[in-house]
């Protein structure tokens, strides 16, 4: 039986040869060569054109070993990036001062520049020495070399709290704006007027002597104080509520994303007691529960139920709006009183006309 492979030193060579099973005396050379391709094709593919130094080794290419430090890549740079320079050759020069043109010296000294770009950072000179200790995982190679070249410079999370702190600023002052115009609006409606003023005379802000000689102001200035001091009243007076409300500092998105953990913790808790006292102690709700349940119901938030009038809530109370049976028998109600309110409105009435004689679809000309 013949055997499966015998090692034999190979005359003329310094090294052993393997012999697999085959004609006799014939020596596997051809598997010896392929090996030996494999294994240097290996090597080589390590060193890919477009990544870092291209087919030459960067640290070859500063003139330095892979266990030099940064101090000794620095000053092998400096000396190959002086002596490559291309201000050095002048545009009419056929050579340098070293025998080289101005358009090699151009490409060693951008060859030189990026081999000390790629040794310099310890993360991409780590990856580098994978790439030349792992030639065979290319497609690795090319991912980390071009996610670190496209990422970007500036750290993103400064980018996203610089977003977060401008979009905060813009809020709060279009909140303000906002509550500036609902103040002006109030201060021309003659119901909060007439009231702001009645207020301003009995605490004595409009029922100031006359003022004579050199203190004595225009009508303009007078008028302006009388104004600014009806909007400090309205301002004092009214509860505005909804989009128009005076703003907050912690109901900006800045503060909103820093108190959300003690938001959510305090709603799990306000949930667990909800839960533990409602459903399984089988306690009462109270009226501040049963205000919730309405809005819930109603599927009006917090913002839009604060702005309906006392007598409207208590009528909720009355009826038992809490309860799912007598909420969904008031909507009903509502539907139908809205249902004849639209069919005796006579604007409704000339849309359904419309609506069943032309359509939206049909094209008319009016004659106006």
């Amino acid at each position: 039986m013949a055997a499966l492979g015998k090692a034999e030193e190979s005359p003329g060579c310094c090294g052993l040869f393997l012999l697999l099973p085959g004609p006799p005396m014939q020596p596997r050379w051809v598997l010896l060569v392929a090996l030996s391709v494999l294994f240097l094709s290996g090597r080589a593919g390590a060193l890919t054109e477009g990544l870092y130094c291209g087919r030459q080794v960067c640290y070859d290419v500063l003139g330095v070993s892979r266990d030099a430090n940064k101090g000794d890549i620095a000053r092998a740079y400096r000396q190959l990036a002086r002596k490559y320079h291309p201000d050095r050759y002048r545009p009419g020069d056929q050579l340098g001062p070293d025998g080289e043109t101005r358009e090699s010296a151009q490409e060693k000294f951008i060859l030189v520049a990026t081999a000390y770009e790629t040794l310099k950072d310890e993360e991409t000179r780590k990856d580098y020495d994978y790439m030349l200790d792992h030639p065979e995982e290319y497609y690795r190679h090319y991912y980390h070399y071009y996610s670190r070249r496209l990422a970007p410079k500036v750290d993103v999370r400064i980018v996203i709290l610089v977003s977060v702190c401008a979009v905060s600023i813009f809020q709060y002052y279009s909140w303000w704006s906002s509550y500036n115009e609902a103040i002006n609006y109030l201060a021309t409606v003659t119901k909060y007027r007439i009231q702001a003023m009645e207020i301003a005379k009995q605490q004595g802000l409009l029922n100031r002597t006359k003022e004579k000689g050199k203190n004595r102001r225009s009508k303009e200035e007078i008028k302006s104080e009388e104004e600014e001091i009806i909007r400090d009243i309205i301002k004092n007076k009214i509860d505005i509520k909804g989009g128009y409300q005076k703003p907050q500092i912690f109901d900006i998105l800045l503060f909103q994303i820093i108190l959300f953990p003690y938001y959510m913790f305090k709603y799990i808790s306000w949930y667990v007691r909800w839960i533990y006292t409602f459903n399984i102690q089988g306690k009462e709700y109270g009226e501040e529960e049963k205000l919730y349940l309405i809005r819930k119901y109603m599927k009006m938030s917090q913002s839009q139920f604060d702005t309906l009038e006392e007598h409207r809530k208590n009528t909720f109370l009355e009826q038992k709006l809490w309860i799912k049976e007598n909420y969904e028998v008031y909507r009903q109600e509502q539907e139908e009183e809205t249902k004849k309110k639209m069919a005796s409105d006579p604007r409704w009435k000339r849309y359904r006309r419309w609506m069943k004689n032309e359509g939206p679809g049909r094209l008319t000309f009016a004659d106006d």
